[in-house]
């Protein structure tokens, strides 16, 4: 009887140390999904945000052209 008793808890040991483990590797793969999106979001603002300078650059640009073509006519 006891070697029974020592055997499922050994079982269910075993069992738990499974469930951790799949927990553990689901975690894992949800923090790398989480991180590859959070990388190509991040990717993306900074090219948005670099494209809003490139047209603000052409737009200052284009105003201080008709500023410059304003005064002088």
């Amino acid at each position: 009887m006891a070697s029974n008793a020592n055997s499922s808890t050994s079982q269910a040991n075993t069992s738990a140390d499974d469930a951790r483990g799949e927990l553990t590797a689901q975690l894992d793969e949800l923090l790398n999904t989480l991180s590859n999106k959070f990388a190509g979001v991040s990717s993306e603002i900074f090219a948005k945000m670099d494209e809003m300078s490139r047209r603000l650059d052409n737009l200052e640009a284009q105003l201080a052209a008709s500023n410059k073509n304003s005064g002088s006519g």
